[in-house]
């Protein structure tokens, strides 16, 4: 019976050392990393936001520097609203960026031209599908480039 209530002690103190993955909350955004992975203060720390559903070029890659400005220009020193999901093999915490007024960030950047729809982590999500689509028919952002290399394709060069 002891060592059972210390097995339950013990559970309990773990579960609340671990992270909230899936939730809402808000928070400050205290950096940012590039085009779709942020730092926001949560809990008296910087968590890293990896963007859900897209895939910005990386910062050494062309167009990099711009989809983080595009990025730096939405969020920076703003608060925002997360909608969590889990974490990727990084650590990151995945999540929706909402801005106070309402505004999804995930879905402007690629509204904006600055990054892909990440099909392969968010399959079937036909809203970034459509603004992506829109946006390399308008030739916005990376778009101006005839053939701009996916960054997980630069990846594994």
């Amino acid at each position: 019976m002891r060592s059972m209530r210390f097995l339950l002690v013990a559970l309990f103190t773990v579960l609340l050392a671990v992270p909230v993955l899936a939730g809402v909350y808000s928070g400050q955004v205290v950096g940012v990393i590039d085009g779709d992975t942020i730092d926001v203060l949560h809990n008296g720390k910087a968590e890293r936001i990896r963007l859900n559903g897209i895939d910005c070029p990386e910062k050494s890659q062309s167009y990099g520097q711009k989809a983080k400005q595009a990025a730096s220009a939405l969020v920076f020193s703003k608060e925002v609203t997360l909608h969590t999901f889990e974490e990727d093999k990084y650590g990151r915490t995945i999540g929706n960026v909402l801005l106070a007024d309402g505004t999804n960030v995930n879905q402007e950047l690629v509204k904006e031209g600055w990054c892909w729809w990440y099909r392969k982590y968010a399959p079937g999500n036909t809203v970034l599908e459509g603004l992506e689509n829109e946006a390399r028919e308008a030739r916005k952002g990376l778009w101006v480039d005839p053939q701009p290399v996916p960054p997980w394709q630069w990846r594994k060069r």
